[in-house]
C-alpha cells in the first residue's frame, strides 16, 4: 500500500442527529437571534436576492414577545387572538383524538404539537378562495377556516358522519368546499400537484393561489424537484412549504441532507424566491405567506418556504420517539412553543392576559369533549362504525364489473347485477 493510499479515508460518511437517547439535549451552536439584517424585499425582487433570505432565519418575535424589525407584519390584535384560538383548539382536539386512539376508538392519529403556527398563520394570511395541499399535520387549516371539529372527528372515527365513508385512514381529511385537497400519505405527491393546480389557475386567468406542504424528509424525493422545476418553468402561483420539524419519523433531517445547506436554499437552484423564517413565530410566518403570496398573485412565481420548527411528539400513534431520540428534546428546543410565544405577544402589547387565557382554554376544551361525545354517538371502530358494507363497493366504477359483483355476493351485501 502506498501512503497516498494508507492516507486516504474511504469510509462512508452516514449522517448522525445530535442527540439518541440517554443523552443530554444540547442546541447551544443554534443562536437564537432576530435576524433584522435580513431587510425585507420588493416582492417581485430577481428571486437570487433572495439568498441570504434562505440561508438565514426571518424572525418577528424574540422570546420575550416583543416583536420588531423589517418583517413585522400590519395585523390587527383581532386576527393574533383569532390565530391564538385556532392553535389552541387544534392543540386540544389533539390530545382529545390522541387519547381515544389509545382506547381503541379510532385506529391511528398524527398530533401537530409543536408546529401549529406553520398552518394556523398561513391560512390566516391567504385567501379562502385558494387551494391547500397540506400534509397530515397541517389540521390547524381546517380550524382556521371554521371547519366544522365534529366532521374531522368522524372522519378520525370512520363512523356514520364521516364524509369518506371510511375509505381514509384517520386524520386524511378532504373538503373541497374549504380548499383543502386530499391528503396523501405519500407526501411529495402534493408538491407536483398543487403546482398543477396553481398552473391551472393561472391559465384560467384567476388570481388563486395553491399552498402545498411537505415534510423535511420528502425533499429527497423525486416529486419535490418535479415540482420545482415546473413551478419555476412556468411561474406557477404557489406557495411551497418545507415545514422541517427536525425528524421524518425515526430519521433526523440530516438522511434528507439538512447537514449542508439549507432546505429553502434548494429553491435557489430552480431560480425561485427562498425564504427560511421561524416556524414557531406566528408573526414571521405570517408575514413570509403574505409575501409570497402577494409576489404570487403579481406574476412573481413561487416561493418555497422553510419553517424551521419542531415536532414536540411522536409521529404518529404508531411511533415512539424515546427510541431514537432523548425524552428531554422537545423541551430543550431554543425557539420555545408556538402558542406560549403568542401568548406573550398579545400580553406585551395589552391585548391579552392569564385570566382570558385560562378561560379560553376551558371553554375550548368543554366544546372539544362536547363535540367529542357528538361525533362518537356516530360510531367507532370500538362499538361499530355505522358504514353499510355495501358502500365498499360504490363510488369506484359507473357500472360494476362481473368480478366485483361477485365479491359483492360472497361477501353478503348484496348484488348490482339483474
Amino acid at each position: 500500500m502506498t501512503k497516498d493510499e494508507s492516507d486516504t479515508n474511504s469510509d462512508l460518511y452516514i449522517p448522525e442527529p445530535l442527540h439518541r437517547p440517554g443523552d443530554t439535549p444540547d442546541f447551544s451552536h443554534i443562536h437564537v437571534r432576530r435576524n433584522d439584517n435580513l431587510e425585507q424585499p420588493d416582492v417581485l425582487v430577481d428571486s437570487y436576492e433572495t439568498e441570504r433570505h434562505a440561508g438565514g432565519l426571518i424572525r418577528v418575535m424574540d422570546m420575550q414577545g416583543v416583536a420588531s424589525g423589517p418583517w413585522l407584519p400590519q395585523v390587527t390584535p383581532d386576527i393574533l387572538r383569532k390565530g391564538l384560538r385556532a392553535m389552541l383548539l387544534t392543540r386540544l382536539m389533539d390530545d382529545r383524538m390522541f387519547a381515544m386512539q389509545r382506547q381503541g376508538k379510532l385506529s391511528f392519529y398524527l398530533k401537530s404539537r409543536g408546529e401549529e403556527a406553520v398552518s394556523v398563520a398561513q391560512t390566516l394570511a391567504i385567501r379562502k378562495t385558494d387551494m391547500v395541499f397540506p400534509t397530515y399535520r397541517q389540521q390547524g387549516v381546517l380550524i382556521a377556516r371554521d371547519y366544522p371539529m365534529k366532521r374531522m372527528m368522524c372522519q378520525c372515527l370512520s363512523n356514520a358522519g364521516d364524509s369518506s365513508l371510511g375509505r381514509q385512514m384517520p386524520t386524511m381529511y378532504s373538503s373541497r368546499e374549504y380548499g383543502f385537497f386530499s391528503i396523501s400519505g405519500n407526501l411529495g405527491t402534493q408538491f407536483i400537484q398543487s403546482v398543477g393546480w396553481a398552473m391551472a389557475s393561472a391559465y384560467k386567468r384567476r388570481d388563486d393561489l395553491a399552498m402545498a406542504y411537505i415534510g423535511d424528509g420528502s425533499t429527497a424525493e423525486g416529486d419535490f424537484h418535479y415540482a420545482l422545476n415546473f413551478a419555476s418553468t412556468y411561474r406557477a402561483p404557489v406557495v411551497l412549504n418545507i415545514v422541517n420539524n427536525q425528524w421524518a419519523i425515526s430519521s433526523f433531517q440530516g438522511i434528507a441532507g439538512g447537514q449542508s445547506k439549507t432546505f429553502a436554499s434548494r429553491g435557489l437552484g430552480y431560480g425561485l424566491a427562498s425564504l427560511r423564517v421561524d416556524g414557531n413565530d406566528f408573526l414571521a410566518v405570517y408575514a413570509v405567506t403574505r409575501w409570497a403570496a402577494e409576489r404570487a398573485r403579481r406574476g412573481g412565481g413561487a416561493t418555497v418556504i422553510e419553517h424551521y420548527t419542531y415536532r414536540a411528539e411522536g409521529h404518529s400513534s404508531s411511533d415512539d420517539p424515546s427510541k431514537y431520540r432523548p425524552n428531554e428534546e422537545a423541551s430543550a428546543w431554543p425557539y420555545g412553543d408556538p402558542i406560549e410565544r403568542l401568548k406573550q405577544h398579545l400580553i406585551v402589547i395589552g391585548e391579552w392576559d392569564d385570566a382570558r387565557h385560562n378561560a379560553l382554554v376551558d371553554d375550548l376544551s368543554t366544546y372539544v369533549r362536547d363535540t367529542y361525545k357528538e361525533a362518537e354517538a356516530l360510531g367507532s371502530i370500538a362499538a361499530g362504525t355505522g358504514i353499510d358494507p355495501k358502500t365498499m363497493f360504490e363510488g369506484v366504477y359507473e357500472h360494476m364489473t362481473p368480478t366485483l359483483d361477485e365479491q359483492a355476493r360472497v361477501s353478503g351485501v348484496g348484488t348490482w347485477r339483474e
